[in-house]
């Protein structure tokens, strides 16, 4: 099974894909993990994801399809995969349904973690106090959310229009979450 969590930053995607990775034994393809890696990797492309993710800036589909496709041998391995991050563009959604075709697979399920704006902001604000994360800083993050609301939000009718699409209350506790995921998985 291949589920999509689908949400803006600091919605809990990665803490419920977690959870599902130690419940279900599935593969957690989260593409900040990815960047974050390849940001500390000190490489050519390293340095280059480090100044988009700095500016609050998302990084080229080229370069996160890529990232995505050399992991998804994991995830077939494993019986699915959990994408954290990804698709945030309709070339990337559309490019992974190919991807997946050709590995004869699909997407099963999005799960949108449904949040509120100013929630997300202080979630954001005592993270970075926690973490240091230099991509969690609040200015950044604003850039992100915004990113996140006026490119990725759009991905919602393409997903509903599949019949993919299942909306949970993101900003219930993290137990409730988890349990809401896994009645829409069960379906």
């Amino acid at each position: 099974m291949n589920l999509i969590l689908f949400g803006p930053p600091a919605a809990g995607k990665g803490t419920q894909a977690k959870r599902l990775v130690e419940t279900r034994g599935m593969v957690q393809l989260s593409t900040g993990d990815m960047l974050r890696a390849a940001r500390a990797s000190g490489t050519e492309l390293g340095n280059r994801v480090a100044g988009v993710m700095d500016r609050g800036e998302l990084v080229t589909d080229e370069i996160v399809i890529a990232l995505i496709e050399e992991q998804l041998h994991r995830a077939e391995a494993a019986g699915g995969a959990i994408f954290d991050g990804f698709p945030r563009t309709l070339a990337q959604a559309e490019a992974l349904d190919v991807m997946l075709k050709g590995r004869g697979s699909k997407i099963d399920r999005v799960l949108r973690l449904k949040v509120d704006d100013a929630a997300l902001v202080k979630r954001i604000e005592g993270r970075f106090a926690a973490e240091g994360r230099a991509d969690d800083n609040p200015e950044s993050f604003k850039i992100r959310l915004n990113a996140y609301n006026t490119q990725t939000a759009p991905l919602l009718p393409y997903y509903a229009d599949q019949g993919k699409l299942v909306e949970l209350d993101g900003m219930a506790t993290i137990d409730a979450v988890a349990a809401s995921i896994d009645v829409a998985v069960a379906k």
